[in-house]
């Protein structure tokens, strides 16, 4: 899968409320508690523990502050829900208004103008998000928002690994022989921009041309004999890291350290070369009629104290500055890291996927 996942004090929470109420009130242009909850509003996040979470922490909040209703919709991962939401478009429906949209899948819709462009103006908080955390169109208009950021780490069973790997490049070590679980595709293991980092320099010039990501393939294919397990199903690796069947991987550092909390042997590093940090946006489907609620939601999602929310509760990176927000070093630690990230080359995957993921079978996982 491409991501399933996972902070307030009071005199913040009641400016938060009252401010977001005002926007949705502006927004409307009704009288406040009149109309209030005919306003609805159909928000998708990834099925599971995601889904969960945001039903428990994020959507009652929501509507106290703001009297909007939320529908909450769980989204299959990766390129299907992409295909869904086309295909409703096409016919004038929307599945859910607002959604959250893995990188790739947010440039392909983008590339078809299936987005709805969005008005900053109306969400005043995404000026507080990272700018490069922005998906844009070519004009310039704003076509989604950074929701959760999240990162892939170097994972390992403490039990077997005494002392904690400090680079990646340990998933070349012949000492690991069958020891390893990685991501079985190019599009959500991001190896290619680990090996660029790790052996390359970096992966803005070798991943840059056909010639240069088959460099990167044929470094990628030495540790081969280090792989015992190719995944898509999260849970057979995470059970296999947990018994110290497959000691040492690939994984997220959130769901990493939930198994920590639950007493099980194992420890997410971020290597000196970065751990790769991957996000979800919020995107609004072009046959969306509630464009105004999904902008007073993106809004209200893009505050400092929902950030720290999710960030305590569904376990995500926050998508705004650090020293805006009132996480302390520990709650900090647990979702995120000092150390510059790996940035996939998001580009990579959509204006070359398919002749990647080819010779990615071919060369890898074949």
């Amino acid at each position: 899968m491409t991501r399933e996942i996972y902070r307030f004090s009071p005199s913040r929470r009641t400016l938060l409320k009252l401010s977001a109420a005002g926007a949705a009130l502006a927004v409307a242009g009704r009288a406040p508690f009149v109309h209030a909850q005919e306003r609805s509003i159909k928000i998708g996040t990834y099925g599971g523990y995601f889904e969960e979470s945001f039903g428990k922490h994020v959507f009652p909040e929501f509507t106290k502050a703001t009297g909007i209703k939320v529908e909450g919709v769980g989204e299959p991962t990766g390129e299907a829900w992409l295909v869904q939401l086309q295909t409703a478009a096409n016919a004038g429906e929307a599945p859910a208004d607002v959604s959250m949209m893995a990188q790739v899948a947010m440039l392909r819709g983008i590339k078809s103008g299936l987005w709805q462009a969005l008005d900053p103006a109306k969400m005043p908080g995404a000026a507080k998000v990272f700018p490069e955390f922005l998906n844009k169109y070519d004009d310039g208009r704003i076509a989604g928002v950074a929701a959760v950021a999240w990162f892939i780490t170097l994972v390992t069973n403490t039990e077997t690994y005494k002392d904690a790997p400090t680079s990646w490049a340990a998933l070349w070590d012949k000492a690991n022989e069958g020891k390893l679980g990685l991501m079985a595709l190019a599009s959500n293991s991001f190896l290619l921009e680990i090996a660029a980092h790790t052996h390359f320099g970096g992966n803005s010039d070798i991943l840059a041309t056909n010639e240069g990501v088959e460099k990167v393939l044929a470094k990628l294919a030495e540790l081969k004999p280090n792989v015992s397990l190719w995944y898509r199903d999260e849970g057979q690796f995470q059970n296999a890291l947990q018994s110290g069947e497959i000691p040492m991987g690939e994984y997220y550092h959130d769901v990493t350290g939930l198994a920590i909390k639950d007493g099980f042997p194992v420890r997410s590093t971020f290597p000196k070369e970065g751990g790769v940090s991957d996000r979800g946006s919020w995107a609004v489907t072009k046959a969306s009629k509630k464009l105004e609620e999904a902008h007073v939601f993106i809004d209200y999602m893009c505050q400092p104290a929902q950030q720290e929310t999710l960030s305590r509760k569904v376990g995500t990176a926050p998508i705004v500055p650090r020293e805006i927000l009132s996480l302390s070093a520990e709650e900090f630690a647990a979702v995120s890291s000092d150390v510059k990230p790996i940035i996939p080359d998001y580009k990579l995957y959509t204006e070359r996927g398919d002749w990647v993921a080819e010779k990615w079978t071919g060369m890898i996982t074949g």
